[in-house]
């Protein structure tokens, strides 16, 4: 084997390459550090692990309440579990004011088990890993002047330091009227008390889990001097949803809106074009006639 290796040192140094290069593309378990990276960044916003509970079910002993199969198959298609009518995933879901958790990229089998591993060993830590809304900014008691500043941070007016978009780019408010906001995203009106008040509103704005919101803000988090005034707002104009009565006569009111607008500029447009072509016609019609 020596005098291979010395009369093909370039055979040698090529199958390193490649052997190195297969290492590379090779999938490879998630360790515990990669679990704990992974919790922080995906579970944290709607979950604790012995705190209370925020979004999501607190997940300490949470192997304990089911096995394994049913939480892999769970982690991997949340919702296709849910719609298949099992009733503790659908318990689940009505205790979340009827989120349902989103499907998280990369979910496979390894990672899965290795997640499961990192919240049994910190299940029987004797700490807790509680979310983020345990923070100061959870606790601070809000002013008026942080509620003003949430509300421009919301509208776009005090744009986000990490260049995110403003929430009114794809959400909408009941404190902002029937045309104000977008309708990309959900209604913000009764997001506080859905997230669980201010420490899972918290959790969430500062580690969204969801796949577009995650896509946008990974990158471009809110800071923690924005995250206070944004749950401040979004608590002091929080409301119950509005019922199907009222969003249906907010959609007919903005469809008569338009019906009405569309009206009155077929009027205008009927007056214009009446007299469009009168300096033509009529020396026509009176020579004509003469």
């Amino acid at each position: 084997m020596k005098r291979i290796v010395e009369r093909h040192p370039f055979r040698t140094k090529w199958l390193t390459v490649v052997a190195a290069s297969l290492d590379l593309m090779m999938p490879r378990t998630a360790g515990a550090q990669d679990a704990a990276s992974f919790y922080s960044h995906n579970c944290l916003a709607c979950h604790t692990i012995g705190g209370k509970r925020t979004l999501g079910p607190d997940l300490k002993d949470v192997t304990q309440r089911k096995d394994r199969a049913w939480l892999i198959r769970f982690l991997a298609d949340p919702k296709g579990v849910v719609d298949s009518g099992d009733p503790y995933a659908q318990q689940i879901v009505k205790e979340s004011h009827g989120f349902v958790m989103p499907q998280i990229k990369g979910m496979d089998r390894a990672l899965t088990e290795s997640l499961l591993n990192y919240i049994d060993s910190q299940s029987k830590s004797a700490g807790s890993t509680a979310s983020v809304g345990k923070s100061a900014v959870a606790l601070h008691a809000f002013t008026t002047a942080d509620m003003a500043q949430g509300k421009e941070i919301v509208l776009g007016a005090q744009p986000l330091a990490n260049g995110g978009p403003a929430c009114i780019a794809c959400h909408t408010l009941s404190d902002l009227g029937s045309l104000g906001g977008g309708r990309l995203g959900p209604d913000l009106s009764d997001t506080f008390e859905k997230m669980g008040g201010r420490e899972g509103l918290t959790a969430w704005l500062a580690s969204p889990a969801t796949p577009v919101m995650q896509s946008i803000f990974k990158t471009r988090p809110l800071k923690q001097e924005e995250l206070l005034p944004v749950v401040a707002y979004l608590g002091s104009v929080s409301k119950p949803k509005e019922n199907a009565t009222g969003s249906s006569s907010e959609r007919l009111n903005f469809f008569l809106m338009g019906l009405g607008g569309s009206m009155i500029g077929l009027v205008v447009l009927d007056g214009l074009w009446r007299n469009r072509f009168n300096a033509v016609r009529r020396p026509l019609v009176d020579g004509k006639r003469g």
